[in-house]
């Protein structure tokens, strides 16, 4: 097993814009650990979002080099990357993305259908995906009986059943209260306290506080965690 998870040397993503063209990240050089814990943070335009892209396999960079665990994520082929995409990422949005008619362990186990496990593994690996997230005593519930706090746990819960490589997180804590914002970080900092890699898109700096390390956005560079805090202020 690679050390490396996320690996991105001189990485540009260049959009036409009117004619023009816009640099959404220029030369971004990154490396990320199993195991870390890591935010990505920056304002609103900074390229973080375009970063989130790359890194989800959502995008592609027009320069540089993206390895995902290793793999050159640019010789891949569509289908290639779709399968990364549902087997090697765990995705949690600011959205809970569940189906309302399903109980959570048929929300749950959506990745594997996709990927062909057989309905039997399925289930049993849902339930233990929920149980891994605390909702053990939930697995029945359709979402609009869960908080919002159980909802996002049920969202972590999906993005843990394929096993990946990889959980990203993109504000995961948008919609919540405090309360519910505490609980899902508790979670994560559990999450990653057995090995999981976490990498959290967020432009609260409270919510980066709760990772172990930022990586600050702005302008489509890295740059120091104190340029990016002013920025958003």
């Amino acid at each position: 097993m690679h050390d490396t998870v996320i690996a991105l040397d001189a990485v540009t993503r260049i959009y036409p814009s009117a004619g023009a063209e816009v640099a959404a990240l220029s030369g971004i050089d990154l490396r990320i650990e199993r195991g870390e814990f890591v935010a990505i943070m920056g304002p609103s335009g900074s390229g973080k979002s375009t970063l989130m892209h790359i890194i989800g396999c959502l995008d592609v960079p027009t320069s540089g080099t993206y390895r995902l665990a290793g793999r050159d994520v640019g010789a891949l082929s569509e289908d290639e990357l779709a399968a990364v995409r549902n087997e090697r990422i765990g995705f949690v949005f600011q959205q809970f993305n569940l189906l309302a008619s399903m109980p959570a362990w048929r929300n749950v186990e959506l990745p594997l259908i996709y990927a062909g496990v057989p309905r039997a593994q399925r289930r049993s690996r849902a339930l233990d995906a929920l149980a891994q997230v605390g909702l053990g005593d939930r697995v029945d519930h359709r979402p609009g009986e869960l908080s919002g706090g159980q909802q996002q746990r049920v969202a972590v819960a999906r993005a843990l059943v394929t096993e990946p490589a990889l959980i990203l997180a993109d504000e995961p804590t948008g919609n919540l209260d405090s309360a519910s914002t505490a609980d899902v970080l508790r979670l994560f900092h559990d999450l990653h306290q057995v090995g999981r890699t976490i990498v959290l898109i967020t432009h609260e700096h409270d919510v980066a506080s709760a990772t172990e390390r930022t990586i600050s956005i702005l302008d489509g560079r890295v740059v120091e965690p104190s340029a990016a805090l002013e920025a958003v202020r």
